[in-house]
């Protein structure tokens, strides 16, 4: 039975938040402040937050910095994961990964069914490991980086969580 081993010591981790929008700002950004707020609750670290237009480039710069920032673990996005034509956020993780992580996808839109049907099938959420660090893109709405972040990374971010997690993971992401 999946379970937190309580003799395990928690290690938190850095984790960078990004909102993917064309219209928020710090002021107005609930989704990014909801995930932000939740990360620190479990007691990892913001390690930086930026928002970035729905603007490739943009994007994919924002990306490449904190991979190659060894002070940054995780990179976790909201917005920019549906089907329209603004929403360009898996084309820019996805170039990214050098390994994908289907199953996260899979799971987040398994858990949604149960929340808001066949809707689920327009999300486009995603994950995968780029180097050592870990990424995953969500969808924009509060419930949704809720979802995603109480049903599965709050578990597979915490290195006491049985069977396992990314985090005990985390010193072989980098093996040759």
């Amino acid at each position: 039975m999946p379970k937190i081993d309580e003799t395990i010591k928690f290690i938190p981790v850095n984790i960078a938040v990004l909102t993917i929008s064309d219209t928020r700002s710090f002021a107005d950004d609930r989704s990014g402040d909801t995930l932000a707020g939740r990360v620190e609750v479990a007691g990892h670290k913001v390690a930086d937050r930026k928002i970035v237009k729905d603007d490739k480039p943009s994007i994919t710069s924002q990306l490449e910095a904190w991979i190659a920032d060894d002070a940054i673990d995780v990179i976790i996005s909201t917005g920019g994961t549906g089907l329209t034509g603004r929403d360009i956020t898996p084309e820019c993780f996805e170039p990214l990964y050098t390994k994908p992580i289907p199953g996260f996808g899979e799971l987040f839109r398994m858990l949604s069914y149960d929340l808001i049907g066949t809707s689920t099938i327009q999300s486009r959420a995603t994950g995968g490991l780029s180097g050592t660090t870990l990424m995953f893109a969500l969808p924009g709405s509060t419930g949704a980086v809720k979802d995603a972040w109480d049903k599965i990374l709050v578990t597979q971010l915490d290195i006491r969580y049985r069977p396992c997690n990314f985090v005990e993971m985390m010193p072989r992401y980098g093996e040759k």
